[in-house]
Parts: structure tokens; sequence; C-alpha cells
């Protein structure tokens, strides 16, 4: 039977401390949820701490290696109503994904976890990272009026119907997460955000590239700031 919402996690090479994931979702999550772990290789380390765990399904990355075709299978394998993206790493907190279902129950279709809206928080990690993403969410928010002030946070819930909606076009990382956001921003979609906190990861590393991902979330920048200002020119003319 299909449950109310998939949680999605993407996972490399993982080990034990994947248990202390499952752990915390077990014990601060409520509703009724399925959990996709998605994995690259057969050998992933993550794999022999998964047995006999409820509510969780093994998903082999079916389009390569790598964060974004582990997010696209996860995208597509899963049935559930609504799908919430998490890290393995619990950098966000699990009992925020409670708040992302609690907005989607108002009707909205797209809910970002935010470090930059009041009440969200950031701690650790690199600086430039920390400075580029701020600066991002914050002036895309100011110049697009998009209702988010953290759009390059993977923390989201997508309902199905914005999934069914488009193809993906990101050929880099997380930065789906953005186009996502954007082109349901630009199709009418509804759109929320509810305070985060997140932190750097404390066991393993990050699997974050800084300068290859940043010309792809530029991508996705420039391409809502140029919808915006096409469609505010169109209606000037009539």
């Amino acid at each position: 039977m299909t449950k109310d919402f998939a949680i999605v996690i993407p996972v490399y090479n993982e080990g034990k401390s994947i248990v202390e994931t499952l752990n915390q979702i077990k014990n601060k999550v409520s509703g009724n949820y399925q959990i996709y772990i998605v994995y690259d290789f057969n050998e992933d380390s993550t794999l022999p701490f998964l047995k006999n765990k409820e509510n969780l399904t093994p998903l082999k990355n079916k389009y390569g290696k790598g964060a974004l075709n582990a997010l696209k299978t996860g995208f597509e394998e899963t049935k559930e109503n609504y799908v919430v993206v998490f890290m393995a790493d619990l950098s966000e907190g699990a009992e925020n994904i409670n708040k992302l279902m609690a907005k989607a129950k108002e009707g909205f279709d797209i809910v970002c976890g935010s470090r930059y809206m009041r009440e969200g928080k950031q701690k650790g990690g690199p600086k430039l990272k920390s400075f580029l993403s701020r600066m991002g969410g914050i002036s895309l928010r100011l110049l697009s009026g998009i209702p988010t002030y953290d759009i390059s946070n993977s923390f989201k819930l997508y309902s199905r119907d914005v999934l069914n909606s488009f193809k993906i076009e990101s050929t880099g990382g997380f930065e789906v997460g953005m186009e996502i956001v954007v082109k349901a921003y630009l199709r009418g979609f509804k759109i929320a955000e509810v305070p985060a906190q997140w932190r750097e990861r404390e066991h393993g590393k990050s699997r974050f590239k800084l300068f290859k991902w940043f010309p792809k979330y530029l991508k996705w920048y420039l391409y809502l700031i140029l919808r915006k200002w096409f469609a505010v020119q169109e209606i000037k003319r009539r």
C-alpha cells in the first residue's frame, strides 16, 4: 500500500552512520512514510546496515553514479504523493520533516527548508559556499519574488504533481532542487518555506563540489531572472 510520503536519501559509503540517521527518522518523524535509500553500487558500505529495517526500500541508482542521478531515481521510482529529499549526514534535523509535511497539508506543492528565513540557522560549513548560498537565495527572492530565501538548500518536499510536470535538465548535482523550484514557480505551483537548522556533517566527507556545481546553480538563477524580466517587458508593451 502506498504511503503518504517518501523520504529519499542518496548515500555514498555512509557505513554505520546511516543507523543514526534512520533512528532519528524513526523517533522524530510522524506520519505514514516510506524511506528510500538510493545507492550507486552494490559494494556501498551503507547496504549491510539496512537489513531488517522497517519502512525502508533500497534503490539502486539506475542512471549511473552521482547525486543528481540518485535523486532522479528516487523521484521516478517512488509512488507517494509527496517526496522529501533528506541527507544521510543529518545536516538537517529529522524533526524538520514534520514541518515540511504540515505545510504541504495546507495545499503547497513545494516546501523548502530555509536556513535564511526567520528562525532558520546554519552552523559550520565552508565560508565561501555559505556566503554564495545566502546571497544567491536572498537576492533571488528580492529580484524575482520567488517565495523562498533558500532556493539552493536540497532539503525540500515536492508534490507528485510537480515532479510529473516537466523533464529534469540539470547535469551537475544538487542544483536539481533549484531547477525544480524555479520551473514550478514559473508554472504557478504553490511554494512555501519553513525554518530549518543546518549543521556541517560530523561523519564522512561532503560530496558537494562548489566550483564544479556553482555554474549549474547560476544557470537557474539567471534563467528565472531573465524569464521574469521578459515577462515584465511583455506587460509593458501591452
